[in-house]
């Protein structure tokens, strides 16, 4: 496969192309679904092919193929050349920014392996969880647990030449519990990239009675959520839902130079923003693929560029964007990472990472006791925000009554409409329990599901409208 992929960048070349590159990948994947204590659906899949991306008369081609016969890779490229040429009269031009060409193997180790791991395992494992839970007022689940190992190599034809493999495993769960006439439902997602020794250390026995006993608690004891101005504390999933939403889709570049407008939406921001004020000065959040074992992690992009942690906002300030090679050379700067596919038959876009708050120096129950009369979100059921990122909605699931500095009953149906400057000029104190939690982000067209990561640590938002 290595092979052949070199063979396609010589042959574009020698047709004329200026800048050829070349995607091999191959997936490993298994799962099981176990849907209300059934086994719902099995098995494994193995995906094999390449993604062909090269410019001609600075126009654009892509193609991919799982087909690897010499003669009919040819034929194929031949035709993506024709295509290719026919729009380059079209006068759209695309440009790359330079890049410095890396030569690297790297590989994320399993400390247990998957394929040491049976199905047989793996689905006990699944009905074991739900023994746990099926008693305590359930009615319907949805317990899924996946592991993948992707390998990919790349090449292009200025000399960059990176091998990986990445390991990840993954569990998502949907539990709906009822008592009369009321229900409750509450959907999370746990993913590292590593192997079988993530599932291990997630506990998911103890964390699913935990979470369908929080559901019964605020589903049978919990009050209506007060409605008015007044302050907030959340957990890190929130503060990690509103980090991705309100500043990691904005701050994609892509999206602010109208390149996602048709696919997944815009943003608010421009890139005349850049050093324009957003929030309080205790607002500082990163994009950062370099940290190991996140469900976010890789070193090298899917454009051979070398990744870093990326500052989005800082100190309260607008202070980066995401970039991949194309967005970066129209702005006049370098890429810093960001260019990711899902599948090798995918074309690469701007992606985040992993995206979080940075931490404070506040304990969370130094924010809450600062809080006279409020709400202490803990987690979420539902959000929603509006293609240029600025007016959002977030409803709480696991949730609490402040008063006088004191957690007191559990509360129903917390719910904040806010934009995003609103936000994120009311956190006036964040604390330093950092959390991150693994998330599956959706972008383009056709559907692109990345791996990510979102967080940071609780945070108190002063003087807000809850409805």
């Amino acid at each position: 496969m290595e092979d052949i992929a070199e063979f396609c960048v010589r042959y574009l070349e020698k047709k004329g192309c200026g800048y050829v590159e070349v995607r091999v990948e191959e997936k490993d994947i298994n799962g099981l679904l176990l849907k209300n204590g059934t086994p719902e659906l099995g098995g494994f899949d193995a995906v094999k092919g390449m993604g062909i991306r090269f410019l001609f008369d600075d126009a654009l081609g892509f193609i991919s193929l799982n087909d690897f016969e010499k003669e009919r890779v040819k034929a194929n490229l031949n035709r993506a050349l024709r295509v290719t040429k026919s729009a380059s009269k079209i006068n759209e031009n695309t440009f790359l920014s330079e890049e410095k060409a890396i030569k690297k193997t790297y590989k994320v180790k399993q400390r247990i392996n998957f394929d040491n791991i049976s199905g047989k395992e793996k689905l006990s494992l699944l009905k074991d969880i739900y023994k746990g839970i099926e008693d305590k007022n359930l009615i319907g689940s949805f317990l899924s647990l996946d592991n993948e190992v992707a390998r990919k190599f790349y090449v292009n034809n200025q000399g960059a030449k990176i091998t990986s493999e990445i390991p990840r495993a993954n569990y998502v769960y949907y539990v709906t519990v009822g008592a009369g006439d009321k229900t409750m439902q509450r959907f999370w997602q746990y993913g590292d990239t590593k192997g079988w020794e993530a599932v291990k250390s997630w506990n998911l026995n103890k964390l699913m009675v935990e979470e369908v006993d929080a559901l019964n608690n605020n589903l049978i004891n919990g009050v209506e959520a007060p409605k008015g101005k007044m302050d907030l504390v959340v957990g890190p999933e929130v503060t990690g839902i509103m980090v991705h939403e309100s500043c990691g889709h904005p701050c994609e570049a892509d999206r602010i130079f109208g390149r996602e407008s048709a696919q997944a939406g815009e943003s608010f921001i421009t890139n005349k923003m850049l050093g324009t004020n957003i929030g309080n000065k205790v607002v500082s959040i990163v994009d950062d693929p370099t940290l190991e074992g996140t469900y976010g992690h890789f070193l090298y992009d899917d454009e051979g560029v070398k990744t870093r942690r990326n500052y989005l906002y800082k100190e309260g300030v607008i202070n980066g964007f995401l970039h991949n090679r194309e967005t970066a050379v129209a702005t006049g700067i370098k890429s810093n990472g960001c260019a990711r596919a899902s599948d090798y038959d995918k074309e690469t876009i701007v992606r985040m990472s992993n995206t979080f708050l940075l931490k404070g120096n506040m304990k969370e129950n130094e924010l809450i006791k600062g809080v006279k009369k409020g709400v202490y979100m803990k987690n979420f059921m539902e959000w929603n925000i509006d293609d240029r990122r600025w007016q959002q909605k977030y409803v709480g699931c696991e949730a609490y009554l402040i008063e006088n500095g004191k957690i007191t009953k559990p509360v129903r149906n917390s719910t904040i409409e806010i934009t995003t400057p609103k936000l994120w000029s009311s956190v006036d104190a964040v604390g330093n329990n950092f959390e991150l939690h693994a998330g599956t982000c959706g972008k383009g067209e056709p559907m692109q599901g990345i791996p990510v990561t979102f967080g940071g640590p609780s945070m108190r938002l002063r003087n807000i409208r809850l409805s």
